[in-house]
């Protein structure tokens, strides 16, 4: 047992502490704002990087609209005594309390989804429990990787390519979110490679080539990575940066894999899915990016900027073929159409020329923002008493 009263540590941009209270609330909250619906089939999902962000999404809307079965995987940090687990760790535990209590059948497992011992351990709890696999929705997001047949483990950046890019960026490191000035120097060959090792598509590729070795592909099976575009505003940080070559060669897998005897012989599809600007940790990181985003929330207000969430349930509607597929020219799920209309774009850019004023007038989209960053490790939920003492030693989910 491990009850004690917790209070945020920020250092900088990040939280480095989590509330288990609050990240289990946050769970819950996208739960309850996605349309129950679980007629039809019952399809057997591999979600991986199923502890945050669009992972979650996908995972929790395809248990509540289509009742899915199978398997999600992650990498977290329990307890150690001195910091608490990580929120992605107690999101996972509600997870599971959630599926519980609706009769669903998920396990979720801790380990890096990196690693061939991964592939092994989930393919033998697959085949054990679920058998083959209607869909795999790849969603990992992490700042290193070590290449299982090497060893060498890759590093990912955040990089310009060509020149130093400088922009405007928000500052929420304190009480008052402010616009500061940020410079980063253009990313090098070696650190672009090492990115696209990182967040590229060779490990969704090994993990298709791996569950096809054991026979574990269903007819007609999909699988689907997430990936983003963005706008033109922040392109030079991101799709035209580091993180946009590794994009770039996620995409060109999809297109290989789609192609492949391994898909053809299966009647199977691959995609990527373009979707929404999100607040996320890797988003929050990008303080352009965050600026950005706040910028959008003001444009779009509540009703207009969509959640992973309700964006997730257009994407399961979309696999499970309950609405028509939308694709661009490159062959992409859209979900981003939202974001990218030419209408909303012109008003970021206005805001975006003079940020200074830009954020005088996007007060409620920094303030909103900064909310959800905290939101993230479990803080500024509503409905959660932070005055009092917490077990923080919360243990990983077994079946039940």
């Amino acid at each position: 047992m491990s009850l004690r009263q917790i209070e945020p540590k920020q250092r900088g941009f990040l939280i480095v502490n989590s509330h288990p209270e609050g990240a289990a609330r946050t769970v819950r909250r996208m739960w309850e704002a996605i349309p129950a619906r679980t007629d039809g089939r019952r399809p057997v999902v591999l979600v991986l990087g199923h502890s945050a962000g669009y992972g979650l999404a996908t995972l929790l809307a395809g248990l509540r609209r289509h009742g899915i079965r199978g398997m999600g995987v992650a990498f977290e940090t329990p307890d150690t005594g001195r910091r608490t687990a990580g929120a992605g760790w107690y999101r996972t535990a509600a997870v599971a309390e959630l599926a519980a209590e609706h009769g669903h059948d998920v396990r979720l497992v801790n380990t890096d989804a990196f690693s061939a011992d991964a592939k092994s351990r989930v393919a033998d709890l697959l085949e054990e429990h679920y058998g083959a696999v209607d869909h795999v929705i790849y969603s990992l997001a992490a700042p290193r990787r070590t290449d299982p047949a090497t060893g060498e483990v890759h590093h990912s950046v955040i990089k310009p390519l060509g020149a130093a890019y400088e922009a405007p960026a928000l500052d929420f490191s304190t009480a008052e979110p402010s616009v500061a000035h940020t410079r980063i120097e253009a990313g090098t060959e070696a650190e672009t490679r090492a990115t696209v090792a990182v967040m590229g598509g060779d490990d969704w590729a090994a993990w298709v080539r791996a569950l096809a070795a054991r026979g574990l592909l269903a007819d007609g099976f999909t699988t689907a990575a997430l990936t983003y575009v963005g706008s033109e505003v922040t392109a030079p940080v991101y799709r035209q940066g580091t993180i946009g070559a590794a994009k770039a060669h996620l995409e060109q897998t999809a297109r290989d894999l789609d192609a492949s005897p391994l898909l053809k012989e299966r009647n199977g599809r691959a995609f990527t899915v373009v979707a929404g600007a999100a607040v996320t940790q890797a988003s929050s990181a990008i303080p352009s990016i965050a600026l950005y985003t706040a910028f959008l929330r003001t444009v779009l207000g509540d009703s207009g900027f969509r959640t992973t969430a309700e964006q997730a349930v257009d994407l399961w509607d979309q696999l499970e073929g309950r609405t028509p597929l939308v694709l661009d020219d490159e062959g992409r799920i859209r979900l981003d159409g939202w974001e990218l209309d030419a209408g909303v774009q012109d008003r970021v850019r206005e805001l975006w020329a003079d940020p200074h004023r830009g954020l005088e007038a996007s007060r409620s989209g920094a303030d909103w923002f900064m909310s959800e960053v905290r939101a993230l490790y479990g803080w500024n939920v509503d409905a959660v008493d932070y005055g009092r003492p917490v077990e923080t030693d919360v243990p990983w989910p077994t079946p039940r």
